[in-house]
């Protein structure tokens, strides 16, 4: 979808340009370094007495840091120059512009913990230059409605259980399954399988029908309800890859399919022009004859 209004000649070499710039791999691997780079200076920053001593030093580098994503975000903002709208359609320019203006807001920044956190985000930023690590993060992104209902699904599990669990071992084992909470957490626990064993013998030993109680648990618990967690990612992995697929065949703005298009656009005009001269041209001719008629 074009816009509505061509942009004039300034903003489409400025467009070029930036798009030349953000478009190189030297730009893409230095705002790579540095991102790592960044994420290497919250480590050392960690170390109390080595960000006490090299304080001007780290805040230094924090600047420099700051600097290049800032110039980063201006050159993304200027290869969209030509088309404001195409830059807010890409969800990673919003990610991206909202991590780095953050820094810039007063607010956060004197607040420490909170500026911290937002500097954790930019490392997030390593998938758009990682094509598998953005597919996975799409992918998560796109499981999350499947996973909501397997949590209520696997709650619902757990419940049931545990109120059974409650019913048949709350006087033998009053320190597993003394009340409904204590049980949901015994289970949850048993989901891995880690320490189901000690669990069967335990209650082997209240009674032989215990066994029952947990298989049919693991069998659904462990077993089926975590394949159909596995199926809900695998799902959305698939469409996540065939999402970055269909990105990669759109052609990008100011590529020649873009500028094919403006060019049959402008045909089109042309000819509607040309097409509408022939009849304003007669009309003048026609009154012309009527008048030497009429005299």
């Amino acid at each position: 979808m074009t816009d509505p209004r061509p942009a004039g000649r300034g903003r489409m070499k400025l467009a070029a340009r930036c798009r030349v710039a953000t478009e190189a791999p030297a730009f893409g691997m230095v705002v790579f370094c540095a991102i790592l780079f960044n994420a290497a200076l919250m480590g050392v920053e960690t170390y109390s007495g080595l960000a006490a001593e090299h304080r001007l030093v780290l805040q230094a580098a924090e600047n420099c840091c700051l600097a290049l994503f800032t110039l980063e975000m201006l050159l993304r903002v200027g290869a969209c120059a030509d088309r404001p709208k195409a830059f807010f359609r890409d969800p990673w320019n919003l990610f991206d512009l909202a991590v780095v203006a953050s820094a810039f807001v007063p607010l956060v920044r004197e607040n420490t913990t909170l500026l911290r956190l937002l500097r954790l985000a930019r490392v997030l930023r390593t998938a758009r230059f990682l094509p598998h690590l953005r597919i996975l993060l799409i992918a998560v992104g796109r499981s999350l409605p499947g996973t909501a209902s397997f949590l209520f699904v696997g709650a619902l599990v757990l419940y049931v259980y545990a109120m059974v669990g409650w019913v048949c071992f709350a006087k033998s084992d009053p320190g597993h399954y003394g009340s409904v909470g204590r049980a949901m957490l015994t289970l949850f626990l048993l989901t891995t399988l880690d320490g189901l064993t000690d669990a069967v013998r335990a209650g082997l030993q209240i009674s032989r029908l215990s066994i029952v109680y947990y298989a049919s648990y693991a069998l659904l618990a462990s077993f089926v309800l975590v394949n159909v967690l596995i199926g809900v990612v695998l799902n959305s992995l698939d469409e996540a890859r065939e999402m970055e697929d269909e990105a990669k065949r759109a052609p990008a703005p100011g590529t020649d399919t873009d500028v094919r298009a403006r060019i049959a656009t402008a045909r089109r005009a042309l000819d509607e022009i040309e097409a509408s001269l022939p009849a304003a041209a007669g009309r003048p001719e026609r009154q012309l004859e009527a008048s030497h008629t009429g005299s």
